[in-house]
């Protein structure tokens, strides 16, 4: 295929088509012109919101300027992937404070190797069409400002929570990016917003971590707290936390957008091991190769062993008081991790045990 302006708006709307063949429910070009955004990370970073998140400021531009991370770079492919796996009945959860609340992204398996495998299927597609190709895949992995590139590229606009949202999806599915050195036609960007005067998931956060619209303080941020954090939970901020081991979705649950989120078909996002209605008490039991075991090919290994077990012994700390809670903590006092047994003593002053 030639590159002439017919046969690029024919190949973009063949990568269209394939990205759909794959399992993607949209797929977008944008531009690498990310100015604006560039500030607005610039900004963040300046007032210390990505706590120690010190990756967020590495890289110099190359997180905003794709033609930096990867030279050549003249288009960017943005995709979405919804994930939602049906009823998963979490908002029960959620108010069943003897339970584990996971975050519906982490309940199947991790969503790296399988979009990373789409996008290079989609990259072989092209190739098969122009020739080789400049192309570089990235899911999450990499500085890529990936809400900012899917907003360019058409697929919605950044809500009041800094995510994604989309009219006909909400905000319930993953991003991947393909960079090409194809001077493909770019989508119209996504320019509007339609939050209005909607402010639920600022009301809803149970530690008050948006200090404004699209202004999110990870370092009060539950999702941060629990994933990324690696030392003690500041204990003002433990009650606040409730159930919730590992991330926190209450500014998806409260947004009307997500009333239009369609449940995936994709299996291997389906809940696993039974991490969408678990106990507290049962995980808090889980040896550390029952850990390993269960959470292969999960996100859940982010966290590791460690930091699974401080954010349950939090979780346990502000559950209803009763033996089977008080017997799982009592068995983790002499834990080798001081970061655990820390917990483990907070939770139990918290049910009055000494």
């Amino acid at each position: 295929m030639s590159t002439t302006a017919p046969d690029l708006v024919a190949l973009a709307q063949s990568i269209r088509d394939w990205g759909r063949e794959l399992g993607f429910q949209q797929v977008g070009i944008a531009g690498i012109e990310l100015d604006e955004h560039e500030a607005y990370l610039q900004r963040w970073l300046a007032a210390g919101h990505h706590g120690e998140m010190d990756y967020m400021a590495a890289h110099g531009h190359k997180r905003s300027r794709p033609g930096e991370l990867v030279p050549g770079t003249l288009r960017v492919i943005s995709l979405r992937m919804d994930y939602l796996p049906g009823d998963t009945r979490m908002t029960e959860v959620l108010a069943s404070p003897d339970k584990a609340y996971v975050s519906r992204y982490a309940l199947g398996r991790d969503y790296h190797k399988l979009i990373r495998k789409r996008l290079q299927q989609l990259a072989e597609r092209i190739q098969t069409a122009v020739g080789p190709f400049g192309h570089r895949a990235f899911v999450d992995s990499a500085p890529v400002l990936e809400k900012a590139l899917a907003q360019q590229a058409g697929l919605g606009w950044i809500g009041k929570n800094t995510l994604l949202l989309n009219k006909k999806a909400g905000s319930w599915f993953f991003l991947g990016e393909l960079y090409v050195d194809l001077p493909l036609p770019v989508d119209a960007p996504h320019t509007s917003e339609h939050c209005g005067r909607c402010q639920a998931c600022l009301d809803i956060c149970p530690t008050a971590a948006f200090v404004g619209p699209q202004q999110l303080d990870a370092r009060r941020c539950i999702s941060y707290l629990t994933i990324e954090f690696k030392g003690p939970i500041p204990e003002e901020l433990r009650p606040l936390i409730g159930n919730r081991v590992f991330g926190c979705d209450d500014c998806q649950l409260v947004c009307p957008w997500n009333r239009f989120a369609r449940p995936t078909a994709q299996g291997d996002f389906q809940p696993r091991h039974n991490l969408d209605n678990s106990e507290l008490a049962a995980l808090f039991r889980w040896s550390e190769e029952e850990f390993l075991a269960r959470t292969e090919g999960s996100p859940l290994r982010r966290a590791g062993y460690q930091r699974w077990l401080r954010n349950l012994a939090v979780g346990l700390g502000n559950a209803p008081s009763s033996i089977a809670v008080i017997e799982a903590l009592r068995l983790r006092r002499d834990d080798p991790s001081e970061l655990v047994r820390e917990h483990v003593e907070w939770a139990l002053a918290r049910h009055g045990v000494a």
